[in-house]
């Protein structure tokens, strides 16, 4: 049974681990949410880098077989640095879906939602010029988006004040398509529809992010068949009590166990294996 690490800022990389354990249901999976950091979008890429390579490093001392970078930012900061750095170790990671957009655009318009860190990295604009030529991308940060969603705000009027400033200038300009460029951002989806209007396809990566970790466990002969579902193991850089409420919220499950780690110097420590379960919850 193949343990997979995924990774993100904060609650985001949910949204994939979901996909994740519905293709995948029999590995195991630890989670670990760098909430003591989030939000990376607006971080130096240099920083993010440190983080996704500290965590990486924990990841694989856990026992992790693969590793999916669950977050835009740390992958346009980090990705090809972590394969370079650990050459062993396979990584699945983001990549906004500029390319099915393109493909699939009628208006000949399409919008992208993304952090700043996103747009600045290279992994992104590689994708634009190889993918979007002939096709207007339109761009926007959604600032304080992620914010909101790591409350749990997924449906307030704040948040729903966000994406119309976000969209409107898009929506005015003729899209047809918006693309999901930040993991948190598949948790409001549904209220992107209702702003968008029916007309407008939303492009979730997670299906597709599945398939491909799908593809490199085979490749790399780690056996995802014939085992009984391998359960999660969750960690957070911040609080315990608060990460498992979120977990509740957006995944709508219990989590019995969220363990809690700390940064020392590039170096995570865990604090204890059972730092929030059902039986001390405040």
């Amino acid at each position: 049974m193949p343990t997979i690490g995924v990774f993100d800022s904060g609650v985001g990389g949910l949204s994939i681990l979901r996909v994740l354990r519905q293709r995948l249901p029999e590995a195991a999976y630890l989670y670990i949410a760098d909430q003591a950091h989030v939000p990376y979008g607006p971080r130096p890429l240099l920083e993010v880098r440190g983080f996704a390579e500290g965590i990486t490093r924990y990841l694989l001392s856990q026992g992790a077989d693969l590793i999916v970078v669950a977050c835009n930012t740390a992958s346009a900061a980090a990705l090809h640095y972590l394969r370079q750095t650990f050459p062993q170790t396979p990584f699945v990671g983001m990549e906004p879906a500029v390319k099915p957009a393109a493909e699939q655009t009628h208006s000949g318009v399409v919008g992208v939602l993304a952090t700043p860190a996103t747009f600045q990295g290279e992994l992104y604009a590689s994708v634009v010029e190889r993918f979007a030529q002939g096709v207007t991308v339109l761009q926007d940060t959604c600032p304080g988006l992620v914010e909101q969603i790591e409350t749990g705000a997924t449906r307030s009027p704040k948040t729903r004040a966000i994406l119309e400033r976000s969209l409107a200038p898009m929506l005015a300009q003729g899209i047809d398509t918006v693309v999901l460029g930040c993991t948190h951002y598949p948790f409001v989806m549904p209220l992107i529809r209702e702003i968008a209007g029916p007309e407008v396809r939303v492009i979730d990566p997670a299906p597709a992010i599945a398939r491909q970790t799908e593809r490199l466990l085979r490749r790399h002969n780690l056996s995802i068949t014939g085992a009984a579902p391998g359960g999660v193991r969750y960690a957070t850089t911040r609080d315990a009590a608060h990460f498992r409420e979120a977990i509740q919220t957006l995944l709508e499950e219990s989590a019995p166990q969220v363990e809690s780690l700390i940064w020392e110097g590039q170096s995570l420590l865990q604090l204890s294996a059972n730092s929030c379960n059902e039986e001390n919850q405040p």
